[in-house]
Order: C-alpha cells, then sequence, then structure tokens
C-alpha cells in the first residue's frame, strides 16, 4: 500500500517504520516541524516532507492521521479535498468522539471512508504492537495494514467515535488506577510498608478484574457509607505522613455523594434496589448526572 502520514511524532514514526518494514510505501509525511531533524526523519523513511496536507495526498491508498487530537479534525477537513475517492483515512488520534464523527461525516461528504482507530496501550511499551480498536468505515483496508505491520487489531460494530469512547472509558478505569497505584505506593514507601502492602493486596490477583469491578459496584450501595468512613481515615494518615492527598479527595467525594443518595432514598421510603449490576449501576447512573 502507498500510504501519507499526517504526524510523524512517536505514533507516526513507529508505524512509519513497521510499515515500511512490512513493504508499503510511505510516499510522504506531512508535519508543522520543517527542521532538519523532521527532513532527515522523512528521508528515513524514504518520503517526501511537506508542511501541510495538499495534492500530494492523491498518490496514498490510505492517509494516516497522527497529529495531536485537538487537531485531528481540522487536519482531516484539510486533507480530504486532496484525496481520492477510493482511497481510506485512518484517523490514529485521540480526538473526540464528537471531532470523530464529524470528521467521519465530512469525509462521507466526498465518499471517502474513514475509520476510527484507537490505540489501546502505549506506544512506548509496546510499539507497533500495541492493539488497536477499529470503528467504521474503511476497516478492512485498515485491518490489513494494521497486521501486515504486526499490530493486533480488530474492528468493532458501531460507527467512527466508538473506538475512540471505549478507549476513553478504558481510561478511566488505568489511568484512575494508574494515579492510586502511585498515591498508594509513594505512602507506602514513604512508611516503610511497601513490601507488606504487596502481600496484603494478593488476594486482588486472584479475581478476574471485571468480576472484581462487577463485586465492588454491587457491594458499594449497600456499603458506601461504611467505606466513606474507611476513606476518611486512609485520607487523614496521608496527611499525618506529611503526603498530599489527591486521588483519594475525589474518592472521598464519590463516596459522599453515594451515601447522601441512599439517606435520602431510605428518608423517601423507596431505597429498594435489586442485588444485580445492572439495576445498581442505574442507581449509581443517576446519582451521577450533573443537575
Amino acid at each position: 500500500m502507498k500510504i501519507a502520514l499526517l504526524g510523524c511524532g512517536e505514533v507516526g514514526s513507529c508505524y512509519a517504520q513497521a510499515w515500511g518494514a512490512a513493504g508499503h510505501m510511505v510516499t510522504g509525511i506531512c508535519e508543522l516541524r520543517q527542521d532538519e531533524e523532521m527532513a532527515g526523519r522523512a528521508r528515513s523513511h524514504g518520503a517526501v516532507l511537506h508542511a501541510e496536507p495538499g495534492p500530494w495526498l492523491g498518490e496514498a491508498d490510505i492517509v494516516v492521521s497522527a497529529v495531536y487530537g485537538h487537531a485531528a479534525l481540522e487536519v482531516a477537513r484539510q486533507s480530504f479535498p486532496h484525496m481520492r475517492q477510493d482511497a481510506v483515512y485512518a484517523d490514529f488520534t485521540t480526538a473526540s468522539a464528537p471531532d470523530m464523527q464529524a470528521a467521519a461525516a465530512a469525509a462521507a461528504e466526498r465518499n471517502i471512508a474513514f475509520t476510527d482507530v484507537a490505540i489501546m496501550g502505549a506506544i512506548a511499551l509496546l510499539a507497533e504492537r500495541t492493539p488497536l480498536l477499529c470503528a467504521g468505515s474503511g476497516t478492512d483496508a485498515v485491518l490489513r495494514l494494521a497486521e501486515s505491520g504486526g499490530a493486533p487489531a480488530r474492528v468493532i460494530p458501531g460507527a467512527a467515535g466508538d473506538a475512540v469512547r471505549l478507549k476513553l472509558l478504558r481510561s478511566i478505569m488505568t489511568k484512575g488506577m494508574e494515579s492510586l497505584a502511585v498515591e498508594c505506593l509513594v505512602a507506602a514507601e514513604s512508611m516503610g510498608l511497601r513490601a507488606p502492602l504487596y502481600e496484603v493486596l494478593a488476594d486482588i490477583d486472584r479475581t478476574p478484574l471485571t468480576a472484581f469491578m462487577d463485586s465492588f459496584v454491587r457491594s458499594h450501595v449497600l456499603h458506601a457509607q461504611r467505606r466513606q468512613a474507611e476513606v476518611c481515615e486512609a485520607r487523614a494518615q496521608l496527611v499525618e505522613a506529611g503526603l498530599e492527598p489527591l486521588v483519594l479527595d475525589g474518592v472521598e467525594r464519590l463516596f459522599d455523594r453515594t451515601s447522601r443518595g441512599i439517606q435520602a432514598a431510605r428518608a423517601g421510603g423507596d431505597f429498594d434496589v435489586p442485588d444485580s449490576v445492572d439495576a445498581r449501576l442505574a442507581w449509581l447512573a443517576s446519582l451521577a448526572r450533573r443537575r
């Protein structure tokens, strides 16, 4: 395949190298940076460096966007007029779902296939072997390209924007866990308790993550008030250790919101939430909606 690359930072350069090794041709690279380092990077991929989208995109079978998410929609709109109608636009950015949908709609007006490609992991760790999630039109070509470069990729039913929605939902969990790990382990290390902490967390390893999450949701509705007191004590322990609680501040607010919801429901005589994940998520969602 002939590939045009929009953005040649960490993501773009990683995939350009993998696709070149797989026998594809990167015909052109678009980058705001026009310095010698970027020119050298383009030459290393056998590509011509361009400052903006233009007629040169017409040579490509697939145009891959790897720019910053906030710029993705505008770059896509600038690119579509120069693309062939049989070409595919693959957006590898972390643009918002509404921006993905707007870009897909603009592509459809020109009969150009548009694929939302969510990178489901850290390029710095897995490079071109980072899993990819694809949604939208043109996914067959994108899937072939991804897999030829060594990326485990799969297509999900739905429209462009759905893949990035899943990526960002996953980020709530992974970035939340990352933040909790930092706050918890910094505290444990400062108290000289990191090794025994690992031991008392070992029981968590025995339960699949999704089952663990579901069990939290089910028990949270019953025990939020009691657990809120424990959160307050854990927060106080951080303060006593001379540390600034950031994640636990948010945790405390969430438990407080649920506790107030329980109190209000009991006062109204209608606190009867069936013991199922679906029922308890529905009840919790009613508390979480912005007023």
